[in-house]
């Protein structure tokens, strides 16, 4: 994942926003070219960024952006802080933090810091102290790589876990903002890549040129049946976001099994099923062992590959988590070999 990485100055605000998942930036509080450079940088902000939250003279907690700057009244908890008391609207943003275990105290460290500090709008002065007149600055990419090496693996292990934890539709906004970020593709062009995130336009079309029913649950009314990619949208480039055969027809709840890696697919259309699916769902969904539900074209089986290799047995978050870039890689936990369930022979009675 692609990620742009910014420094927060918290003055009294530290404790509410980390442990409200957010950051509130009252609205032209400050006149100066910096606070508007500071004001700036709010409407940057993008699913998937990453923040070094600074306070009290440390980096005390990392956070990952999970959604774009809205405007928001005042929270409650800023009414006793008297640097917002005049402050009744602003800009917030969602994001999710966790404290780390070992803070940054930067007075200590500006040897290193001091020569990979950017030249205008830096976050930090000399001394190691705060710049009180930028709230919100952009860290370029070689203050990261200090960072990130002064924090001793803390960032990576804690924007991997965050990631982890939010899951895939963290993945697909960062996707989503890319695209409505794009000046190499017109209108049109945009708006057909963001629908099929949901399974809807042209994607939908080219889905239903190949598939005509939901191959499990057999339902053939359409207006009942999703149309899914087999290779996660947010990992698909534009042609595969819309290809025909990156795409199945399925009811509902049997989506919800293939696109949280509990079921997928041989290429020959036999059900593979987790280790992890408790038993009882196949059984109050009517999913009869063994089933096959038919071979897939060439064109599927190389998305239906992807999706074992990738989602299959990948619970909740559906996918391994791909390193961010410059990071090493997010560890990848083991998982035991799937249940392959073989088709029922020609005559032989099902369980």
């Amino acid at each position: 994942m692609s990620a742009s990485f910014w420094w927060v100055n918290h003055a009294h605000t530290y404790r509410a926003e980390i442990t409200g998942s957010y950051l509130w930036f009252a609205n032209k509080t400050h006149k100066s070219k910096a606070r508007s450079e500071s004001e700036k940088n709010i409407q940057k902000l993008l699913p998937g960024d990453v923040i070094f939250s600074f306070a009290q003279g440390e980096i005390g907690a990392i956070g990952v952006v999970v959604g774009a700057a809205r405007e928001a009244a005042k929270p409650l908890e800023f009414e006793s802080i008297a640097e917002h008391a005049d402050a009744q609207s602003g800009w917030m943003v969602p994001v999710r933090f966790t404290t780390l275990t070992a803070p940054l105290r930067t007075e200590e460290r500006m040897s290193d810091l001091a020569p990979v500090l950017p030249r205008k709008h830096a976050p930090i002065l000399a001394s190691g102290a705060s710049n009180q007149h930028m709230l919100l600055s952009a860290v370029p990419p070689a203050m990261v790589t200090t960072l990130s090496g002064l924090l001793a693996g803390q960032l990576e292990r804690i924007v991997g876990t965050i990631i982890e934890k939010v899951g895939r539709s963290l993945m697909e906004d960062v996707a989503e903002a890319a695209i409505q970020h794009r000046t190499d593709i017109g209108p049109t062009q945009k708006t057909d890549l963001l629908k099929a995130r949901y399974g809807q336009g042209v994607f939908r079309f080219n889905v239903e040129q190949n598939e005509h029913s939901c191959r499990i649950s057999g339902v053939l009314d359409r207006r009942h049946l999703w149309s899914r990619h087999i290779k996660p949208w947010c990992e698909c480039d534009d042609a595969e976001k819309l290809d025909g055969a990156n795409g199945l027809l399925m009811s509902p709840h049997i989506a919800h099994l293939f696109e949280r890696g509990y079921i997928s697919f041989s290429d020959e259309g036999d059900l593979l099923v987790s280790q992890g699916l408790n038993q009882v769902v196949l059984e109050n969904w009517h999913i009869e062992l063994p089933l096959n539900v038919g071979e897939f074209r060439p064109e599927q089986c190389f998305y239906m590959g992807w999706h074992r290799r990738e989602v299959f047995e990948q619970h909740g978050a559906g996918r391994r988590q791909k390193p961010v870039d410059n990071f090493e890689a997010v560890p990848i936990v083991l998982v035991p070999e799937p249940t392959v369930v073989q088709p029922v022979e020609p005559g032989q009675q099902t369980a």
